[in-house]
């Protein structure tokens, strides 16, 4: 057993989780609860970008407030900061056990309350307690399993709680369009993640706790009978040895003194070495959000509704590609990282998302240049349905879709019966006007979001393009760096001040785009984000170092004589650079 050591999965292992399971109960028992908790924490990362489309269609105030539309998704990052942050203090205080569990009832509560909220305020209620739950899950449930699990199924474990992310972004995206033509829409989009939540507390109280948190805290007669339940009883008393060696090891390296949060940061960023690490593994951490990857996991139907796309069942079927191709570039990242190394795999997937994002702007601009005019007759012929803003406008003759969305948020476009890119009509936000709208016959549809476009299925192509890029390098590697890149010491404050600042930057993120989309519209704000991807890439380019094939002890002898103003400049380390 390699205590610390990253655990690489393979094939045998995972046919080694069945093979075990059917002789040891337990070991199935905790390979299910290991994918539940990457589930929940994938599924409400992408349920909530299905579920605002009708969210907004229940709740006017909604529909035209930005800032309620954006609290709507962020609240849950917020949470989960907090939720991430009290994950670690509880599950080295109380134990991993109890905070996974405490994990689950916060996903049920929080996922019963929105699916019974009368209010957006009840929601978002809902969406801090489901938030609190994922950071809580995101930080202990990898933990409980790489202490828990045997070692020659670890890997394969952890892996498939990585792999269950993706696959629950995948799977919310299934069951938002499975609820798209049933009563209560978004109700039952949020509210059915209360059963797998469920399911994993249920299993969770016939799984044992960490052996190695009970070896720690006096309790080794109980962290022994666990291992004896994983082991053979050939193989129990070598681990035991390698349990008790490594924290020992463990312990030693904490040393004497103020064993605090505060002053674990503080040697950090007070130690040269560490610091130039977490240059690097912080960097990575944030520019992963600045490339505005969570704005398309959270935002991707309303993006596609950008793209000229009307209908909120197209809407979200067409985002299943993007949420389906990540998934996949988490399966081709496992078999690439390690061959092409994490710098280089970056370096590339820098390059093809900012040629995407720039492709995306372009596409938007074209869009909204060619964005169908006006039609005032078309137009008056809704009466009291017309848009406010239209009637009061000096220059009204010359507006187009674009000009129509954009004037307020109580305005809305209806398209021409005939052909969509024909002048339409300038209307308002509300049931009656698009009651009247998808009344007229023909082609008509109602948009909100984008105009109708011959461009709209380019952008689409590009947002697709986009996550292949993402996905097997942006998507992996700065998680890899980071769990290499620290001395051993400071491996657990490193990674998590490069966890916090993560999902810091997912909120910024998140709580922004529909702001910047409105304020400079959707082609500047993809270019922004291509602005903070050529950043990203210099700084990977400059600052972060290569670290395939390297042993921690390598890694910390190349920082230490790496010059980070001239990073060119350093030595190699037993032949390797």
């Amino acid at each position: 057993m390699v205590e610390g050591a990253i655990q690489k999965a393979n094939k045998a292992e995972f046919l080694d989780i069945f093979r075990l399971g059917r002789s040891r109960p337990f070991i199935l028992r905790l390979a299910i609860s290991a994918g539940i908790g990457g589930f929940l924490f994938g599924y409400d990362t992408g349920v909530i970008g299905g579920a605002l489309l009708y969210i907004r269609d229940d709740f006017k105030e909604v529909q035209t407030n930005t800032s309620l539309k954006e609290a709507i998704v962020s609240t849950a990052v917020a949470g989960a900061i907090v939720g991430a942050a009290l994950g670690g203090w509880m599950s080295d205080k109380f134990g991993r056990k109890l905070s996974i569990l405490i994990a689950d009832v916060l996903f049920f509560l929080g996922a019963l309350l929105m699916a019974i909220a009368p209010t957006p305020a009840i929601i978002i209620a809902g969406r801090v307690l489901v938030g609190l739950g994922v950071g809580m899950a995101s930080m202990t449930a990898p933990l409980y399993i790489s202490e828990a699990s045997p070692a020659r199924i670890r890997g394969a474990l952890v892996s498939f709680n990585g792999l269950l992310i993706t696959g629950g972004q995948f799977i919310a995206y299934l069951i938002n369009l499975g609820f798209t033509n049933v009563k209560g829409t978004w109700r039952w989009m949020l509210g059915i993640a209360i059963f797998p939540a469920l399911i994993q507390f249920l299993l969770m109280l016939w799984l044992p706790e960490s052996p190695r948190w009970l070896y720690r805290k006096g309790k080794q007669d109980e962290a022994v009978a666990i291992l004896k339940k994983l082991y053979p009883a050939d193989e129990v008393d070598e681990e035991v040895e390698a349990l008790r060696s490594s924290v020992e090891a463990e312990i030693a390296l904490e040393g004497p003194g103020d064993t605090s949060v505060f002053a674990k940061v503080k040697d950090a960023w007070g130690t040269p070495v560490v610091r130039k690490g977490l240059a690097a593994g912080i960097g990575v951490q944030v520019f992963q959000q600045l490339v505005g990857i969570n704005t398309v996991m959270y935002y991707s139907p309303t993006i596609v509704q950008f793209a000229g796309i009307a209908s909120n069942s197209t809407a979200i079927a067409l985002s299943l590609i993007t949420s389906g191709l990540n998934a996949v570039g988490s399966i081709v990242s496992m078999g690439s990282v390690d061959k092409y190394g994490r710098k280089k795999l970056m370096v590339i997937s820098m390059v093809g998302i900012i040629i995407c994002l720039c492709s995306l702007a372009a596409m938007f601009k074209l869009s909204d240049a060619n964005a169908p005019k006006i039609d005032g007759i078309q137009t008056a012929r809704f009466g009291n349905g017309t848009c406010p803003a239209y009637l009061k406008a000096p220059s009204a003759s010359t507006w187009s879709c674009r000009s129509c969305l954009d004037a307020s948020a109580e305005c809305a476009y209806c398209s021409n019966s005939g052909n969509p890119y024909q002048p339409g009509a300038c209307v308002s936000i509300g049931s009656d006007a698009k009651t009247m709208c998808n009344n007229k016959g023909g082609k008509s549809e109602y948009f909100t979001e984008g105009c109708p476009s011959k461009a709209g299925m380019m952008a689409i192509l590009f947002l697709a393009l986009y996550i292949i890029c993402y996905s097997p390098g942006m998507g992996t590697a700065p998680w890899i760096v980071n769990s290499e890149i620290y001395p051993l010491r400071h491996r657990g404050i490193g990674g998590g001040m490069a966890a916090m600042a993560n999902w810091t930057s997912n909120l910024i993120v998140s709580q922004t785009f529909l702001t910047l989309t409105k304020a400079v519209g959707s082609a500047y704000t993809f270019l922004i984000f291509a602005g903070f991807s050529t950043v990203g890439l210099i700084y990977i380019i400059w600052i972060v170092p290569e670290t395939k094939g390297l042993s921690f002890e390598e890694v910390e002898k190349m920082l230490e004589e790496r010059d980070m103003l001239q990073p060119w400049k350093k030595k190699q380390v037993d032949g390797k650079q």
